[in-house]
């Protein structure tokens, strides 16, 4: 315990060292020797920060948040695992034996409902142990979220409008983007495991009708023939529905209206999916992106009426951009006025600034559970995270 903490203070000690000389070097001494080196240093710092907020909210039985959903304590522990300063620490293997216990016959790790959203984000936490024994538990996890894509009407044919992506399970039937993509990058990240010759032959997404289902999210004309479907590269919430609700034309028409965080979880999906990355459902959404780019609200909830929808969604739409963006292998983008933007410089600088003095983050509309500082705060180190990670050397 004194050692974690002398270990813990040292690393702090040597960070406000290294941030005291780069402030006594001139800017363009800074910009070359690293262009990132003093915001990695307060990334990282944050992270400490955050992490240690996260672990002081655990409960006793080792699971952060409410124990009927386990994607809480599923992302305590994948933002605790990817932390740059990550030691092993036995607040974290009691949150995996806990997670590990949750797993059900059908191979879902959830409590009460929300089948599919829980199990994806636990699926990622066990993957990023990077543990073999937990090998069985997430194949027994992939063929539940494998079991969830949605086949209605004619089996085998993409006749229904839902049929290829994955919604909540239980009482919520039909599928939606959220759930897709959760369950897309749980999928992906894990696939390494299916492919292991020792784990015999594995069921696979019907990756061909995730690709159709995500399709009919967006607004896109030539890719998605559904009535109030815009043409903006844009992408929703569900076929036929948006968050956001609907904008009139000027012919009086009204079409859907996207908005960023399905937008960013789109473009991650269809690159996990390994779509072209020329395909023109990729580059519609990477320019709406580029021409929409704002750290200041989720883009495209806002009305002129109410402003503050903008604020709905906000961390969850962080991390969604910086996932997204990190596997697109962007570093810049163009809005519309010609401005270049270095994304990770503008997110980091926008999460750090929110931080709140105990290491915590929340978001102040409530929208989406964001009034949670568990659930903020691990989707803001998650965040983070991403961004120290793929900042290029």
């Amino acid at each position: 315990m004194i050692k974690a903490m002398l270990r813990n203070t040292m690393k702090t000690l040597l960070s406000i060292f290294i941030l005291g000389l780069l402030s006594a070097l001139p800017t363009s001494a800074q910009d070359k020797q690293e262009p990132y080196l003093s915001i990695k240093l307060e990334i990282a710092r944050a992270i400490e920060r955050g992490n240690a907020y996260l672990q002081s909210k655990q409960h006793k039985e080792g699971f952060w948040g409410e124990s009927k959903y386990p994607a809480y304590t599923a992302l305590a522990l994948t933002a605790a695992m990817r932390s740059p300063s990550y030691d092993e620490a036995d607040y974290i293997k009691k949150g995996y034996a806990w997670l590990s216990k949750q797993q059900k016959d059908d191979g879902g790790i959830y409590g009460k409902g929300l089948g599919t959203y829980n199990t994806a984000t636990s699926i990622v936490a066990l993957v990023s142990t990077g543990d073999t024994s937990y090998h069985p538990a997430i194949l027994k996890a992939r063929r539940f979220l494998i079991n969830q894509q949605t086949d209605w009407d004619t089996k085998g044919e993409a006749d229904n409008k839902y049929d290829g992506g994955i919604g909540y399970g239980g009482s919520y039937q039909h599928s939606d983007l959220s759930n897709t993509y959760l369950s897309i990058e749980a999928l992906k990240l894990s696939r390494h495991i299916a492919q292991d010759d020792a784990s015999g032959k594995q069921p696979e997404l019907n990756w061909e009708a995730a690709i159709q289902f995500i399709s009919r999210t967006q607004n896109l004309k030539e890719t998605n023939e559904l009535p109030e479907t815009g043409d903006d590269g844009s992408f929703n919430y569900f076929p036929g529905n948006s968050k956001a609700g609907h904008r009139t034309k000027p012919d009086g028409s009204k079409v859907l209206r996207g908005y960023g965080s399905m937008s960013y979880a789109a473009l991650l999906s269809m690159i996990y999916a390994e779509l072209n990355e020329n395909d023109i459902r990729i580059t519609a959404v990477k320019s709406w992106l580029s021409e929409n780019f704002t750290v200041k609200e989720n883009p495209g909830l806002a009305t002129k009426d109410d402003p503050s929808l903008g604020q709905q969604g906000l961390f969850y739409y962080y991390h969604t951009m910086a996932k997204g963006l990190a596997a697109a292998n962007i570093d810049t983008l163009r809005t519309k006025d010609g401005k270049q933007i270095d994304w990770r410089n503008e997110l980091s600088n926008a999460i750090l600034s929110t931080q709140a003095h105990d290491g915590s983050w929340v978001n102040k509309n409530s929208r989406w559970w964001e009034s949670d500082p568990v659930l903020v705060t691990a989707y803001a180190v998650l965040s983070l995270e991403q961004i120290y990670h793929s900042i290029p050397e």
